[in-house]
């Protein structure tokens, strides 16, 4: 039975018929198992990257998972005619926020950078509605370069997961290598939610090997309570650096680019055109998650790509079922020692998952800018200069050092800085400036 209610609102974008009880826990299920890993990567990077301890870290973690379950439960159901897409989409922690969210912390402290996510969470819901008419400045070419640098960018901070401050080699290396082949043999190979939870099942048997070679300690896990809250403003009164407000900001647009792609596709797979306003709700849904995440020390949501695939793979478009991995990811944000767990993973294992899943967001930048026309309109050069001058802060960062820490935080940041230059030069190129012919253009 469809959850939609009164015909005032936008139609429903639900095809399927409905499933029994147990189909819709188990599609639940197997939404929270996709997304899952993907999810809880986001916090264990940031913390890695800022030298939090381990029990931080499982906080972030359990706040990650709670502010998911809830923005999850918003875009599945709805509130009413302002946040929500009622569509079945998933909900889960942007890595987009990742090395902005750093820079931030690393200049200014951590309440510095909740306050600057609170601040472009404000933001994005106020500009939800004019941006969800504003789609055509934010083409392929503009969505593919942020998502490629976005994936570019943290491979770095995955092999230092993965080893920490030792050389490469020895057992970690081993054991890192061990888990990508499996990784590989499992999307290649496996079938159904084996090549679906690919990933987590690599996590969970590469753990088990990290144990037989004395590589993990979980004696936090047992002190850790079953059942707690994450503590509101974790790092003390949010404070608002005008720096780190305007790259959140711009890492708000282009997690709204990367919702508006991901709702795209679903709907063109439900068989409707996705409404503006409907568009609107979705990214005013996103926005709420960085208000909400702000508060409880955890990241911005955008829709995960894995659980749209999931629903094109199985055809089962069941909000009802997306609202159950909503509830179950709340559930798992309220037990602390599943954040324990999952903070004190071996370094090998989730940086070796890490390295898999941020080669693949490139991977997915680079399949939507194989979308882009490279004959007319100088296309090439924008991909070509947004992808090179992003590129300077994780191949060169030294570069910037000089700078005032407003300048480096905003253009010094590898994803804000191919946002900027291919939005621009797109604006510029292809819509402020008449467009050339691929006659013209090779002159």
């Amino acid at each position: 039975m469809s959850t939609d209610a009164a015909p005032t609102q936008s139609p429903p974008l639900t095809p399927s018929a409905p499933l029994p009880f147990w189909r819709t826990t188990l599609f639940g299920i197997q939404h929270v198992l996709v997304m899952y890993t993907g999810c809880v990567a986001v916090p264990l990077v940031f913390g890695a990257a800022l030298g939090l301890d381990t029990s931080t870290i499982a906080t972030l973690v359990n706040a990650d998972l709670l502010v998911a379950g809830v923005i999850t439960l918003v875009q599945a159901l709805g509130i009413g005619k302002l946040l929500g897409a009622r569509m079945p989409v998933v909900a889960g922690a942007s890595f987009t926020a990742v090395t902005p969210m750093i820079l931030i912390g690393e200049e200014y402290g951590l309440s510095a950078v909740y306050g600057a996510m609170i601040a472009a969470g404000i933001f994005g819901m106020l500009v939800a509605v004019p941006f969800s008419k504003l789609v055509r400045f934010f083409p392929p070419m503009v969505r593919g370069a942020a998502v490629t640098m976005i994936g570019l960018s943290l491979i770095g901070k995955a092999v230092s997961m993965t080893f920490g401050d030792e050389p490469a080699g020895g057992a970690p290396l081993a054991l890192a290598a061990g888990v990508v082949v499996l990784i590989i043999v499992l999307m290649r190979y496996g079938r159904g939610i084996v090549a679906q939870s690919a990933v987590l099942i690599a996590l969970v048997l590469g753990t088990l090997a990290a144990a037989a070679l004395s590589l993990t300690d979980f004696s936090a896990v047992g002190t850790a309570a079953w059942f707690g809250l994450p503590d509101p403003f974790l790092f003390g009164t949010p404070t608002f650096p005008i720096a780190g407000i305007i790259s959140m900001c711009l890492v708000m647009l282009v997690i709204f680019t990367e919702s508006t792609a991901y709702l795209m596709a679903t709907a063109d797979h439900l068989g409707r055109p996705l409404e503006p306003n409907r568009l609107a709700r979705a990214l005013g849904a996103d926005g709420a998650s960085a208000v909400l995440g702000g508060f409880l020390t955890s990241f911005p949501d955008t829709i995960f790509a894995q659980n749209v695939s999931l629903v094109r793979m199985t055809g089962v478009s069941s909000r009802r079922a997306v609202a159950v991995a909503g509830g179950l990811l709340v559930a798992l944000g309220l037990v602390p020692k599943m954040g324990e767990v999952v903070a004190n993973l071996p370094g090998a294992v989730i940086g070796s998952v890490s390295l898999v899943m941020f080669a693949t967001v490139a991977g997915v930048g680079i399949a939507t800018l194989a979308r882009v026309d490279y004959s007319r309109n100088d296309n090439l050069l924008v991909v070509s200069l947004a992808m090179g001058i992003g590129m300077i802060p994780v191949v060169a960062p030294e570069v910037y050092e000089g700078l005032p820490s407003s300048v480096r935080i905003i253009a010094g940041g590898a994803i804000t800085s191919t946002v900027i230059v291919a939005f621009v030069l797109n604006l510029v190129f292809n819509h402020l400036t008449p467009a050339r012919t691929p006659k013209e253009s090779a002159a």
